[in-house]
């Protein structure tokens, strides 16, 4: 059956899901390569720069909001199989059924909009549904057959990929910011440097010289300095470590 082959695609795809990113950043090049700042107005490029900014900020706030409020062994990072010692159906998981997926198209689509070229973000929108539907199907599938009706009743209610609005159910626990810090300083790095990475790139193609501004500087040290930070907390201390979680 169609499904049975979207889901075990769904599962190889699970395995390498954090590649989808390295695999846009060839349409991504192109579009820098051909980038030129609109109606001629750097002034105008940078106001667009801060929209794309706060998409991908967007983004990374629905991960925080997850992470906060997720038991230990859900919601994360696993690579090799499905994973999930409970169903998770409050906070934000009553309003969306794959709430992490959400802000990691969100966080993608910042840097895709930001050469301004109509083509990159059609590319990515495409690229981002035939790669991550198959790997909702994949965990949807695991989840119904571990969590039978308690899943199958909670999927009729609440949307896959686009919030409800309203539904709102209390998380099950406090939000910890520990475990949000223990968990999202990678997602944070990788926003900061990505639109470093193309702020330096368009100077060059549209000016041909190296310019980087003060804040494009300040929002480096910052990605690269939390990552540092927390990366070592992590792997050397149990600072971050929260019972439970």
């Amino acid at each position: 059956m169609m499904n049975d082959l979207l889901t075990k695609q769904g599962n190889f795809l699970f395995r390498w899901r954090s590649y989808l990113p390295v695999l846009m950043m060839i349409p991504l090049t192109i579009a820098v390569m051909h980038m030129a700042w609109p109606m001629g107005s750097h002034a105008f490029h940078e106001i667009a720069e801060a929209g794309c900014m706060a998409i991908s900020l967007l983004g990374f706030a629905i991960r925080v909001i997850t992470i906060g409020h997720t038991p230990k062994g859900t919601s994360g990072r696993n690579t090799t199989k499905q994973a999930a010692s409970q169903l998770n159906t409050t906070g934000i998981y009553s309003l969306v059924r794959h709430p992490l997926y959400l802000g990691n198209f969100l966080i993608g689509l910042g840097p895709m909009l930001l050469p301004l070229i109509w083509w990159l973000p059609i590319i990515y929108i495409l690229a981002f549904a035939l790669y991550y539907e198959r790997i909702m199907l994949a965990e949807e599938d695991f989840l119904q057959s571990k969590f039978g009706a308690s899943y199958r009743e909670w999927a009729e209610t609440t949307p896959a990929f686009l919030p409800r609005l309203t539904g709102w159910k209390k998380p099950s626990l406090p939000f910890s910011l520990r475990n949000v810090l223990k968990r999202e300083y990678t997602a944070l790095c990788q926003i900061c440097l990505g639109f470093v990475i193309v702020e330096i790139a368009e100077h060059f193609v549209i000016e041909h010289r190296f310019i980087m501004e003060p804040i494009w500087v300040a929002v480096a040290v910052i990605g690269a300095s939390q990552y540092l930070v927390l990366r070592s907390l992590k792997r050397y201390t149990t600072l971050l470590e929260v019972a439970g979680r």
